[in-house]
């Protein structure tokens, strides 16, 4: 998948970069910093995917949106910004972007929504009919995923969620929470509490463990 990175700060568009090279099958075609660069530039390479930042020098991200789909009817846009207003996530709604990314990104974020991009563009190329079994797979996912989130305890966040059970699952020993922290980049507190969340609803459990000196160790295990 051809994708384009809309960015004024070349630093910024540096990590973006990097981030897509984690990713099979994508391809950085061009980077744009402004927004008349941005039309011009992708209507020359015409991407399977735009990642557009909203504040650009000489005009809104946002406000490029109806050209750049005049232009490039088939490529998807993921708007990446450190814009908080209601005005432009409603702007981004209106104009259909395939997702909305607030800086500082994780990796796993983007990773995640270049992967509904990529998969949308696949099942848009068939030419197979569109039947409620797949649309649903897109539209009701979105709202099986805010059911998700709301139902679940303050300090606990999906996405974390999910990557801790992945991590959880490859562990053949059991693992202790500092050490699951150190993998995914948090605190043994936040570990922590991640885990004994999935003691909590049966999908892990934990016994103790003696260490050399005779301390003991809480382990984790899956279920």
């Amino acid at each position: 998948m051809n994708v384009m990175i809309a960015e004024d700060d070349y630093r910024v568009a540096e990590i973006h970069e990097q981030f897509l090279k984690k990713i099979n099958n994508i391809q950085v075609v061009a980077k744009a910093q402004t927004a008349k660069e941005t039309v011009a530039l992708a209507k020359k390479h015409q991407p399977d995917l735009l990642l557009l930042d909203v504040y650009l020098p000489d005009q809104l991200g946002t406000d490029t949106l109806i050209e750049l789909q005049q232009s490039c009817p088939t490529m998807q846009v993921i708007l990446i910004t450190a814009a908080t207003e209601k005005e432009i996530f409603r702007s981004a709604l209106q104009h259909g972007v395939a997702d909305f990314l607030v800086k500082p990104i994780a990796f796993e974020r983007l990773q995640s929504a270049v992967s509904k991009v990529e998969k949308l563009s696949a099942w848009l190329k068939e030419k197979e009919p569109i039947d409620q079994s797949v649309a649903d797979q897109f539209f009701q996912k979105s709202n099986k995923r805010l059911s998700e989130d709301a139902n679940l305890p303050k300090g606990i966040d999906q996405l974390t969620l999910q990557k801790v059970r992945t991590l959880l699952n490859e562990q053949v020993e059991g693992i202790t929470a500092e050490a699951m922290g150190r993998m995914f980049g948090a605190s043994r507190t936040t570990s922590r509490r991640y885990l004994e969340y999935l003691i909590s609803i049966g999908e892990a459990k934990a016994e103790l463990e003696y260490g050399i000196v005779g301390r003991p160790e809480r382990k984790y295990w899956v279920v």
